[in-house]
Parts: structure tokens; sequence; C-alpha cells
């Protein structure tokens, strides 16, 4: 079993994988650290194939989210691996952690107002609803 940390690209993201790194030491699990690339992501960085030279295959853009995972990671002392999904992140996410028969899920939400909340929803508040697993919700001070 593992522990899924759901990072995005933001500052709180190294603060999910140290709470994830505490779960998986105190079970003696791994820690698979998770980034879903969004629709919006995969435009921005020019990765469609109407604006790259050549077409990308969806192995490279699981690759390119699999290194914005990796760039959360830094000085780990348990074993881990860094996993690059395409989609909607709360619904990957999930999909990803029931496959991996996940112990938790560790996330991070940002700090919203609740008007922001009910008009523009949440990935944590999604994956708090819906996972089937235990789900570990940390606040970081870095937005």
């Amino acid at each position: 079993m593992v522990v899924v940390a759901a990072v995005d690209r933001s500052g709180r993201s190294s603060h999910v994988v140290t709470e994830a790194a505490s779960l998986a030491a105190a079970f003696d699990e791994q820690v698979h650290v998770v980034h879903a690339l969004t629709r919006s992501e995969f435009v921005d960085l020019g990765l469609t194939s109407a604006q790259a030279e050549a077409p990308k295959d969806m192995e490279q853009i699981r690759s390119a989210a699999a290194e914005m995972a990796a760039d959360s990671v830094s000085g780990l002392d348990v074993p881990y691996e860094t996993v690059g999904l395409v989609g909607n992140p709360a619904d990957e996410v999930i999909e990803y952690a029931e496959a991996q028969d996940a112990s938790y899920i560790v996330v991070s939400p940002r700090r919203r107002s609740r008007t922001g909340k009910m008009l523009f929803g949440s990935v944590a508040q999604s994956i708090l609803l819906n996972a089937s697993c235990p789900v570990v919700s940390t606040l970081a001070d870095a937005e």
C-alpha cells in the first residue's frame, strides 16, 4: 500500500509531500507524489499538437506531469516515486489512489472565502468528499 501526496505547482506542495512522508514512515509504506496535469496547464505549456512542432504522445505528457511532481520532492528519507496523470485533478487522484489501494491521500487546500469555494469548487474538497480512503488535509503557510 502507498500514501498518495496530491500536489500542484504551488508552494503548498512541499508541505503535502512532507506530511505524506511522515505517514509513510509511520506505517512503513511508500509515497507516490502525484500531479495531474489539467487541460489548461497542458495548453499553457504549449504541449498541444497545434502549438508544438511535433505532437506529444500521452506518455510524454504524463512524463512532464511527473517532472512537475518531482519538483515538490526534496530530501525524503522514505521510498517514493513521482507519478504524472492527465485530466481532472480530483478524479485522476481518486482513481489513482483506488488503483494503488492507497492507505491515505494527502492534500492541501487553498485558503479561499466561502463564496470563492462555492463559485469555483476545490480539488481538495472534491477529493475529501469522494475518496474511498482516508484523506489528510494539511494547511501550509505558503500559497
